[in-house]
């Protein structure tokens, strides 16, 4: 298993992908993923998020009645101190619609690669072939890593 190269400082977006193996401890991902929370929790890095995160991660949880896992996510994403979930704003979504327009992105991808790109984020990290086809973002894919 190769390893996540992360930016010796500044921000990394999170992708729901992300949130979710590191929660459910799915691997090889949960611990691909765990120097980039380490990262975070020393302050080398920041970790961000649209707040769509919380859409994406609560579904199946919900759906499972899962109280445990919903609380685990609601504290990973609403009471963090390693990650920060930036607002969808006016501005994100219109960046969103010419994203999507422009390269064929499914709504919510066009919604993160948005954000990523307002956030000025050094690197992405997802499971997401389809953000690698976003000018400006530098993505990093777990299954190329794994």
């Amino acid at each position: 298993m190769g390893s996540l190269t992360l930016p010796a400082s500044g921000t990394v977006y999170v992708d729901a992908n992300a949130i979710i193996y590191s929660v459910e401890k799915i691997e090889p991902y949960s611990t691909l993923l765990q120097p980039m929370w380490l990262a975070a929790q020393a302050g080398a890095i920041s970790l961000v998020g649209s707040e769509l995160l919380v859409l994406e991660t609560l579904v199946k949880p919900i759906q499972q009645a899962d109280a445990l896992s919903e609380a685990t996510y609601r504290a990973l994403l609403l009471a963090s101190h390693e990650l920060t979930l930036v607002p969808i704003t006016l501005a994100i979504l219109e960046n969103a619609a010419r994203l999507r327009a422009s390269l064929r992105l499914k709504t919510p991808d066009a919604i993160h690669a948005s954000t990523a790109l307002h956030t000025s984020s050094a690197m992405v990290v997802t499971n997401d072939y389809d953000l690698q086809r976003v000018p400006g973002l530098s993505v990093a894919v777990f299954s190329d890593i794994a």
